[in-house]
């Protein structure tokens, strides 16, 4: 008998943010909201928790509370790509079992910056498989300081060695280049290469044969719509949509969590925009221009109509 297929990890994988409530606290409630907007919006699958669910000041149990609600939220409809990576390996090996054990499609865990060797991160890679047999492994290889910005040729040695890593989320920069070079050279264990980096160089990775995007999660409907048009053949409608997204993405590269939350409060899918991680916030002025340009995208996005829907089917109020 012959074991299942992993799901695969192909298309638009949002990473949901984190919202908190007023006091700082996770708001699950809100995070259920996202899940069911996402699957509304037709993504693929989804991701949780990563760099745009401010994963750093997370704790331990936090994400393990929130991980599970996210699979459980989703109930199997999507693959879901969990973040286990942690600072702390046997942080890392307690998370990817959970999440393995509650049925994510993949394990997404960042080459940490400290291991300088390729050996030190085949060992790393090789216990994590170990640990979590069956599940694929998602390598993603972040720029430095936060990472480790991995050559192409270090991971290349390294998916030679570790075969149970399947994808690679590229966001060290070019990251086309590198898609390319990984690609051209990668074992057949290798099933993909995804981008990061907000889907800010979303056009250059899919010419180069990414399987897939992971963007922050502010314009999921546009993303689905583009992707939709990639796998369509329409180079045309791909630029189009790529460049009408462009101002809002060009904020996000600045305000990162502040833009997200600014723009999911705005359309009544969280309640607060708290941020816990230390970056610029959007002021008043800023407001009026990321508004300015969802209005330019409102043909693109959900009806408030519906968006209310999702809201009021968790109970869940914006306030």
């Amino acid at each position: 008998m012959t074991s299942p297929q992993p799901a695969a990890i192909t298309g638009v994988f949002p990473v949901l943010p984190t919202p908190f409530d007023a006091a700082g606290a996770p708001d699950p409630a809100s995070l259920a909201t996202l899940v069911r907007y996402l699957l509304r919006c037709g993504v693929d699958g989804m991701t949780f928790p990563g760099v745009a669910s401010e994963v750093a000041t997370l704790s331990e149990a936090e994400r393990a509370e929130l991980t599970a609600l996210v699979i459980r939220e989703v109930a199997g409809r999507v693959p879901v790509v969990a973040g286990v990576s942690s600072n702390d390996a046997a942080v890392t090996l307690r998370l990817a079992k959970l999440a393995a054990g509650q049925g994510a499609a993949a394990l997404m865990v960042a080459a940490p910056a400290t291991l300088k060797t390729a050996a030190e991160q085949i060992a790393h890679f090789q216990g994590l498989a170990t640990a979590v047999p069956g599940t694929a492994l998602m390598l993603q290889n972040v720029p430095p300081p936060a990472g480790a910005g991995l050559d192409p040729a270090v991971l290349l040695e390294i998916l030679a060695a570790v075969p149970a890593i399947r994808y690679i989320k590229e966001e060290a920069l070019p990251s086309g280049q590198r898609l390319s070079e990984v690609l051209a050279r990668a074992p057949a264990s290798l099933l993909g290469v995804l981008g990061g980096a907000g889907g800010r160089y979303i056009t250059d990775e899919l010419r180069r044969g990414a399987c897939g995007t992971m963007p922050a999660i502010e314009l999921a409907e546009v993303h689905v719509r583009l992707f939709a048009a990639h796998r369509a053949g329409d180079a045309a409608a791909v630029r189009q949509l790529f460049t009408r997204m462009l101002p809002v993405l060009n904020i996000q590269a600045v305000f990162r969590w502040s833009l997200t939350k600014h723009v999911l409060h705005r359309r009544g899918l969280i309640a607060h925009t708290l941020q816990r991680t230390a970056g610029p916030l959007l002021d008043a002025q800023d407001r009026q221009d990321v508004d300015a340009f969802l209005a330019d995208l409102d043909d693109l996005l959900l009806r408030p109509s519906d968006l209310a829907a999702l809201v009021q089917k968790g109970g869940h109020g914006a306030s």
